[in-house]
């Protein structure tokens, strides 16, 4: 009997984006899995298991083997720093890194202090450049700090720049490009490499069809 492969990814614009790459691929996934408000979802016909999880929790699960394989940004892939095999560069959700801050302004001369989510990238990002700061970890509305004079600037995800437009931020820096990748657990990649290669296979493949305008994701 084939092994079940359990898939963790996060709701929201990679779910929906990675389900249309999926199902391109030749997958066949039901239409009320778009809907479902279930956590653990089963499709039975293709011996697959999906976890929906935070962002930042599907490197974890997979680490951790209650995953085999997970769809996860680059972001978090970056800033978490699991022991998980990154496969494949799934060129969905494309956002990146930014740093921003209110506009016409200079960071203060003595420890700038810096909100994001990303402690890791940031800190790692200002020492890169040379400077001392001071990280502050929110977990949500980066947004916020500058306006309240809680930091000098934030380090966090811009996909069309919208959010720091209406909160009348500007961009100041380009940290880095994210995409969505394949990770897996590598206990995992031993164990079912077959099935675990043959997944990679068809993705790549529908990924250079819509790459190279042949197919496209529907």
């Amino acid at each position: 009997m084939t092994k079940t492969l359990t898939i963790a990814m996060p709701k929201g614009r990679i779910f929906d984006e990675a389900v249309q790459l999926l199902r391109a691929a030749g997958y066949s996934l039901p239409p009320e899995f778009d809907d479902s408000r279930k956590l653990i979802l089963e499709v039975e016909e293709e011996n697959f298991r999906f976890i929906l999880a935070k962002p930042m929790d599907v490197a974890t699960y997979v680490e951790y083997g209650v995953a085999d394989i997970g769809i996860a940004g680059k972001d978090v892939l970056l800033e978490e720093e699991r022991d998980v095999y990154e496969l494949l560069d799934l060129m969905i959700s494309d956002c990146y890194l930014a740093v921003a801050g209110l506009p016409n302004t200079e960071m203060s001369a003595v420890a700038p202090k810096i909100a994001t989510k990303y402690p890791g990238i940031a800190a790692a990002y200002f020492r890169e450049q040379g400077e001392q700061v001071e990280i502050i970890k929110l977990n949500g509305s980066i947004e916020l700090a500058p306006l309240i004079g809680l930091a000098d600037r934030i380090v966090d995800i811009v996909s069309s720049g919208r959010t720091l437009k209406e909160n009348g931020l500007v961009e100041y820096e380009r940290i880095q490009d994210i995409t969505s990748r394949l990770i897996v657990n590598p206990v995992s990649y031993r164990m079912y490499d077959d099935r675990i290669q043959e997944l990679v296979e068809r993705l790549s493949q529908t990924l250079s069809k819509a790459e190279t305008g042949i197919g496209k994701l529907s």
